[in-house]
């Protein structure tokens, strides 16, 4: 199994996370501000077993997926220095649903998703704000998102994003701070130190989520975790 995440993340996180898969550490120089520049979820969506990338990802990321047997669809859109041009791919899409400013989105990542239901929230920056469980179970750190989609009359636990980590910004934003495989919840930071932990351990308990804490200290927004299975 392949791991994007951003270079920066902890180094006692990467080391936990390396006994799970490859990990693939993420950067770019240039294209973003700094804080978001090496968050995957600006520059890749994942949509099942399908992935999507950012036309102006570095050619070694490409290359990298390639020789792995990794299978992507590249998007129309590149990634722009500045929002909303930094929001284009930052949606989230679960087996049924496409949740994402439909406005910003990517005319490709649109086209990949036109047999999903679309769900319109105002916040661009959805997958930093939103963590997908299933099809209608959602942690967000987003009053907007929260209110849109309980409307749907999804289960939606909503929880402050104070005292995540983003270096470079006051805070960070739960979307940014996880990853999803299986009936795993990969967290880089322990709940612990994060003032609504418990309410997640119990949100996720009662879903039958193994919560698995990447190192002993404060939630670090990454910018998410994307797990993918190389093709046989």
């Amino acid at each position: 199994m392949i791991i994007i995440g951003d270079k920066r993340m902890p180094e006692a996180a990467k080391k936990k996370l390396s006994d799970y898969g490859e990990i693939l550490p993420f950067e770019t120089k240039g294209i973003v501000y700094e804080a978001i520049s090496g968050h995957p979820d600006i520059f890749f969506t994942r949509s099942g077993r399908k992935l999507i990338v950012a036309p102006n990802i570095p050619e070694t990321y490409r290359k990298f997926l390639s020789d792995r047997n990794i299978t992507y669809v590249t998007g129309k859109s590149n990634v722009g220095s500045q929002y909303p041009a930094t929001a284009q791919y930052n949606a989230v899409i679960t087996a049924r649903y496409f949740i994402h400013n439909l406005k910003l989105s990517d005319e490709n990542l649109r086209k990949l998703c036109s047999n999903k239901e679309s769900v319109f929230v105002s916040q661009g920056y959805t997958r930093c704000n939103l963590l997908p469980l299933s099809n209608r179970q959602f942690i967000t750190s987003d009053e907007g998102i929260y209110k849109a989609l309980l409307k749907k009359d999804f289960d939606v636990l909503f929880v402050k994003a104070n005292g995540i980590l983003l270096p470079g910004l006051e805070n960070g934003f739960i979307g940014g701070v996880a990853g999803v495989y299986k009936q795993k919840f990969f967290f880089m930071g322990n709940l612990d130190f994060f003032p609504e932990g418990e309410k997640i351990r119990r949100f996720l308990t009662k879903s039958a989520y193994e919560i698995i804490e990447l190192y002993k200290g404060p939630l670090y927004d990454g910018g998410s975790l994307i797990f993918l299975v190389e093709e046989e």
